[in-house]
């Protein structure tokens, strides 16, 4: 069985749901759509927040000294690399979602094999299975 089969094989998910039976993809895919959705919501609220921290390093930046001025651009530059980083991991978890809507949620970008349930878990807006991730890390892409 070649990639392409693999990629449609039953919609079942091997697991054992809180009711103890059989997790279907859907309910898999719905479960994981709520956690994404979550993720994605605590994401806006830290770079809310990361916002007015930075908001308010600015607006103090007036009356201090060289010193200061120092720390605070350091600060300043930290909330930039954390909203950086939250805004890469928010525009993953829009895709994932995009994905789920076009209903491609948990194919391998690559190689179009269903991505192991665990590993979604673990990443839910993973975008390749593992071979493919970790041939594409060796290759330094």
């Amino acid at each position: 069985m070649g990639a392409a089969d693999n990629a449609h094989q039953t919609d079942t998910i091997s697991g054992i749901g809180d009711s103890g039976h059989k997790i279907d993809w859907q309910e898999f895919v719905e479960k994981m759509e709520t956690s994404l959705l979550g993720h994605k919501a605590e994401i806006v609220e830290n770079l809310i927040a990361s916002n007015n921290d930075f908001r308010g390093v600015i607006e103090a930046m007036d009356a201090k000294d060289l010193a200061d001025a120092a720390s605070d651009d350091i600060d300043r530059r930290m909330i930039e690399a954390i909203g950086s980083q939250e805004l890469k991991r928010l525009k993953l978890i829009d895709s994932a979602l995009a994905r789920i809507k076009q209903g491609k949620y948990g194919l391998c970008m690559k190689c179009g094999v269903r991505i192991p349930k665990e590993r979604l878990e673990a990443l839910p807006h993973a975008l390749m299975c593992i071979n493919c991730k970790s041939r594409e890390e060796r290759r330094g892409i």
